[in-house]
């Protein structure tokens, strides 16, 4: 078949294969154009998916009525200048409204602020149809109805219609997270109406954006991120280790504004998160890059959803140490969530009652007795009142009790009061630290505390566990780690990119206890190794860390072994579950996970405690 030029209507159903994949795609570039024109609203409308109607109107600054042809055709472009490195806005290339117009029946609605009405042009399968008037108010309306019917086979590939629409309803959320300042509403026959208010471009109306998103309990879960490397900066919120996902879905990542799903920033937030979560749960993150457009490329992939950075290894530092640092200085916090389902644990249902008491929101004893009559109920055997206890006007009188019974029942309560007020200061200041003061040990394993407002329940294995864990990784990365010279040297073949760039870290290597010199072109002699990875496999670790410096331009896998047998070491020198400890220890215990960070969380990521508020016990009993 000979060379020929391809027709302008197919070259854009290619681009359309790149650009727009499903109806999300097509809302994110509408949405997208809406925010480079300066809307203050969005509203979107969608049918059967985004497959039968996609509507976006905007009241931003609209498209002059001789602009509109320009708007729909190939690589035409209000949004760059002449460099393609210093890119300000979310769009730039040129590709989505042709790229749409070819595969969909699309129509475009505008008008300027100075303009007396509007026009609009359409397009149908790539055929272009004639400019005419219009009505509408300031702003741009763009439609597109019967998506890929150009296309059919592309139909095909598409899921169902909720996982479509539940698709769109993320693109929204993910964009608006990062224009706080906007109205957005999504809303149509195939969903429930999302309206996301306007706040504004403080920290604070910021952070009010992202509760109407990830929900209200994120910002009472969550640490500020503020940190600057090398004119980067980074910035939002991280949820702390006791507050996870079973996925990352609700990881969001900005560069300059602009939603991205980039590997680097993920693994970095996996980094930063390695030794405080459980394998299969995920952090919460919403954070912020800021840097010069022109260290970072945006015009990898036309969905613009990928990004690379002149610096990788810079931000990958940034993000990992930054969430390291906030996690210390926050110090030691549980999730609400944990108060939450401590109290759905606690509290009482009928299932658990055989009775009508007020535990269980029914009638009172007294009412239960005069309904049940006094055949069927009789106070002296009944299980739900074990003390008759009938009040005569001038208070209770106890009966039923033998005589030492009575003077126990008696003398507890006043002999409790005793004790409260003799209660040293010293006593009465741990009631204010963080975790109180110890009061008890339950089933050898569990110490209860209790602060000047809460319960607090410590796993003390768990949170020992951590201690121990923490203080050998300080003595790990403070001093060299000690090594072990091999009797023969170990030569490990590689790709001679892959052997450079061991070399270049050889330095850091070496203070992880790995020593490494080139060998050849094409090879690398390894002479020591870390003592306390004992017999290991030399050449499978050096190849992995080539692979992660070819990826990150990190040597991070060394480091992260010798943490897990830190961890190992830390889960077997620990206080073990079923010791008893003497009220001394148990407080000693409290205050050293108040000096330690992470000490929310073991080295396997469970929560070391839990906390119940007093006014949520208060409604667990229904005096609130």
């Amino acid at each position: 078949m000979p060379i020929r030029q391809l027709s302008e209507t197919m070259i854009n159903q290619i681009a359309a294969g790149e650009v727009i994949e499903r109806p999300a795609s097509v809302v994110k570039e509408l949405v997208e154009n809406a925010l480079d024109a300066g809307a203050s609203k969005v509203e979107v409308v969608t049918a059967g998916g985004g497959l039968n109607l996609i509507r976006v109107t905007d009241d931003g600054s609209g498209i002059p009525e001789h602009e509109l042809s320009l708007a729909i055709a190939r690589h035409c472009t209000s949004k760059l200048a002449e460099d393609i490195h210093d890119i300000r806005s979310l769009g730039f290339r040129g590709e989505a409204l042709p790229s749409i117009g070819s595969v969909s029946r699309l129509s475009i609605r505008s008008r300027t602020a100075l303009g007396d009405s509007a026009a609009e042009i359409g397009i149908e399968g790539g055929r272009i149809l004639p400019i005419r008037p219009a009505a509408a108010n300031r702003g741009t309306t763009v439609e597109v109805r019967d998506l890929f019917f150009a296309t059919p086979a592309r139909l095909k590939f598409m899921k169902g219609e909720r996982a479509e629409s539940s698709a769109i309803s993320d693109v929204v959320k993910r964009i608006a997270i990062a224009f706080p300042a906007v109205r957005f509403t999504l809303a149509g026959s195939d969903r429930s109406t999302l309206e996301l208010p306007a706040t504004d471009e403080s920290a604070e109306g910021s952070l009010r954006r992202v509760a109407q998103v990830m929900g209200a309990e994120f910002p009472d879960n969550s640490i500020p991120i503020d940190a600057m490397r090398e004119g980067v900066h980074l910035t939002g919120h991280v949820s702390i280790p006791s507050f996870t996902r079973a996925n990352a879905l609700q990881q969001y990542a900005y560069v300059n504004g602009r939603p991205v799903r980039d590997k680097l920033i993920a693994g970095a937030i996996r980094g930063a998160f390695a030794d405080v979560l459980p394998r299969d749960r995920h952090a919460v993150t919403v954070l912020f890059l800021t840097l010069d457009p022109g260290t970072v490329d945006v015009n990898v992939h036309p969905a613009k959803a990928d990004v690379r950075f002149r610096d990788p290894g810079l931000v990958r530092g940034l993000i990992v140490g930054a969430i390291r640092q906030a996690l210390g200085d926050a110090g030691i916090r549980s999730a609400t969530t944990g108060a939450a389902g401590m109290m759905a644990a606690f509290r009482p249902g009928a299932a658990s009652y055989g009775h009508g008491g007020p535990a269980n929101g029914h009638r009172s004893y007294e009412a239960s007795y005069h309904a049940s009559g006094s055949a069927g109920f009789d106070p002296a055997r009944s299980s739900q009142r074990p003390l008759d206890m009938q009040f005569d006007g001038a208070g209770f009188e106890h009966r039923g009790l033998r005589e030492p019974d009575q003077a126990a029942f008696d003398a507890g309560p006043l002999a409790s009061a005793d004790a409260r007020a003799g209660q040293s200061e010293a006593a009465e200041t741990l009631l204010g630290a963080v975790l109180g003061a110890a009061r008890a040990q339950v089933h050898e394993n569990y110490i209860v505390a209790q602060t000047r407002d809460s319960l607090v329940i410590v796993d003390q294995h768990a949170a020992h566990e951590r201690l121990v864990y923490e203080a050998l990784k300080n003595a790990l990365h403070s001093r060299p780690v000690p090594s072990q010279m091999l009797l023969l040297p170990e030569i490990i073949d590689l790709p001679e990119e892959d052997a450079e760039r061991l070399a270049m870290h050889s330095e850091t290597l070496a203070r992880f206890g790995l020593g490494i010199e080139r060998f050849g072109p094409g090879a690398v002699a390894v002479r020591e190794t870390p003592s306390m990875l004992g017999e290991t496999n030399v050449g499978q670790l050096v190849r992995d860390l080539a692979d992660e410096i070819a990826d990150n331009d990190t040597v991070e896998t060394l480091k992260e072994r010798l943490d897990k047998i830190a961890a190992t070491m830390a889960c077997h020198g620990s206080v073990r579950s079923g010791r008893l400890l003497k009220p001394e220890e148990m407080n000693a215990l409290l205050r050293q996970m108040e000096a330690t960070p992470g000490s929310g969380t073991c080295n396997h990521g469970r929560p070391t405690y839990i906390e119940l508020k007093l006014a949520d016990i208060e409604r667990l009993f229904g005096r609130r």
